[in-house]
């Protein structure tokens, strides 16, 4: 409650500083909405001179080309109906700045609409930003295509330079949406990194129109604390609602956590999973509630926890309650291993000349500082009809997830699943409709599972199933 009470107090402050702030339209400085002239500089005069008193920034309806823009402080960029930004398609166009993309910190082309090291700044409306992004999607693909035989999948990723579509990074009383449109992002959705007090509030997001973009993630969380997000209306191809924390070494070197985050009242219609921690969970997480979620059968996960084995970090005091999932295949899955050819970097040997950021990518991790460790975790009132698997949970021994209370479950799927390696999880008031039941393994302390729900597997060797189950769900 601490949590919401600081979010809207600064959501009041920030609206009683913009109230009768001078308006400044765009077009009085040479923006054309024909959808051809590339509009950045008479956009970004326009927030410029608004800056100098803390104005609104407008545009007469239109459709209007740029590259990248930079909301300064006390500005607020208003994009109302009929009104469409429209992102440029030359690379060139998105400078190349300082920030962090996929848990390392490194230099990448900045997001369409930027909030860079700002506070007290808004974008809102009810208008459209739109990416145009499917020819970045396509040069990912082309590169990964010759990456992967060559065994780097983890570094397509980093070596295929896409833009954001929003970004608010190292700022603080932020607010975005209104009713916002936003489409076909080139990479991540909108991107809150570094930073305090962000209220996200009434955004509708569609990147699967002309294809179905790679890492089009919704709304990533990183290391940021005091955010605020609801009423978001999500269809994307890859995480939808996302909390991150840092990857690997370079993570823990800034050791950033995500804190205080609540996310509500919105529904995710398509992509890889309704709510995820991770993988990037360097940092870790604390004190995060996400409720009043539902999840529908084009999304194959409704609550995922994903992490490997460099990562490290840790989950606690999350709470998660009152998701209904509507033909989702997967109601819960926590795996401590995913997505091995990306998680783990290893540059081959013949490869002599290479960017600095494949070296942090590759720099080894401890393995007693390589496992997260997630505890008291509580999750409860939820409903699943339709589901193929309940759980597919997978720890380590040595790191078992810990104190996980499920409480008010209505699940009904056709297996039950597996819990492995976990320690004093607690199950109340579960009704569990399964043809299948659920094997524990490793599983110590597991109680109030219906009778019959479960079976308890000996102790052995077994395969790593949720390796396979991510490889053949990489949507990225």
């Amino acid at each position: 409650m601490n949590g919401i009470r600081l979010v809207f107090t600064a959501l009041l402050l920030m609206c009683a500083a913009t109230a009768g702030a001078k308006t400044y339209n765009a077009n009085d400085y040479g923006a054309k909405g024909d959808s051809t002239t590339l509009n950045t500089k008479a956009i970004q005069t326009a927030i410029d001179a608004a800056a100098k008193d803390g104005g609104t920034v407008v545009l007469s309806p239109g459709t209007y080309l740029s590259g990248s823009l930079f909301v300064k402080t006390g500005v607020t960029l208003q994009v109302d109906k009929g009104v469409t930004i429209l992102g440029s398609q030359r690379i060139e166009d998105y400078p190349v700045m300082p920030t962090r993309i996929a848990g390392i910190e490194m230099r990448w082309p900045a997001a369409l609409i930027n909030v860079y090291e700002r506070k007290n700044a808004a974008i809102t409306g009810e208008g459209t930003i739109d990416g145009d992004g499917k020819i970045f999607w396509d040069s990912y693909w082309t590169l990964r295509k010759s990456y992967e035989p060559r065994g780097l999948r983890w570094a397509s990723d980093y070596d295929a330079p896409r833009p954001r579509l929003i970004q608010v990074f190292n700022s603080s009383h932020v607010k975005v949406g209104g009713g916002l449109l936003l489409r076909r992002s080139g990479f991540w959705t909108l991107h809150i990194c570094y930073s305090t007090d962000i209220t996200v509030d009434g955004v509708i997001i569609r990147n699967n129109e002309g294809g179905r973009g790679p890492s089009t993630d919704g709304i990533d969380i990183d290391s940021s604390k005091k955010v605020l997000v609801q009423h978001a209306d999500i269809a994307v191809n890859d995480d939808a609602l996302c909390l991150k924390a840092g990857r690997d070494s370079d993570g823990q070197r800034v050791n950033r956590s995500t804190e205080d985050v609540i996310i509500r009242d919105s529904i995710v219609r398509d992509g890889a999973a309704g709510v995820t921690f991770g993988s990037e969970t360097s940092g870790g997480f604390r004190n995060i509630e996400a409720y009043n979620i539902t999840v529908l059968d084009q999304v194959p996960v409704g609550i995922l926890f994903k992490s490997a084995h460099t990562r490290g970090g840790f989950g606690e005091n999350l709470r998660l309650h009152d998701f209904t999932m509507k033909g989702t295949p997967v109601v819960l899955r926590i795996t401590m291993n995913w997505n091995p050819s990306y998680s783990y970097a290893e540059i081959p040997k013949e490869i002599k000349d290479y960017p600095p950021y494949w070296k942090v990518l590759a720099t080894p991790v401890p393995k007693e500082k390589g496992i997260a460790h997630f505890h008291d975790v509580r999750i409860w009132n939820i409903r699943a009809a339709g589901a193929a698997t309940a759980f597919e949970v997978d720890g380590y021994k040595e790191a078992p997830l810990q104190r996980f209370s499920l409480e008010n479950l209505d699940i009904e799927a056709r297996k039950g699943g597996h819990i492995y390696d976990a320690s004093d999880w607690q199950f109340t008031n579960a009704r569990l409709t399964l043809a299948e039941p659920i094997a524990l393994e490793d599983a110590t302390s597991v109680r109030g599972l219906p009778a019959a729900s479960s079976i308890v597997k000996p102790a052995a060797p077994k395969a790593d199933p949720s390796k396979k189950s991510f490889e053949e769900q990489d949507k990225t």
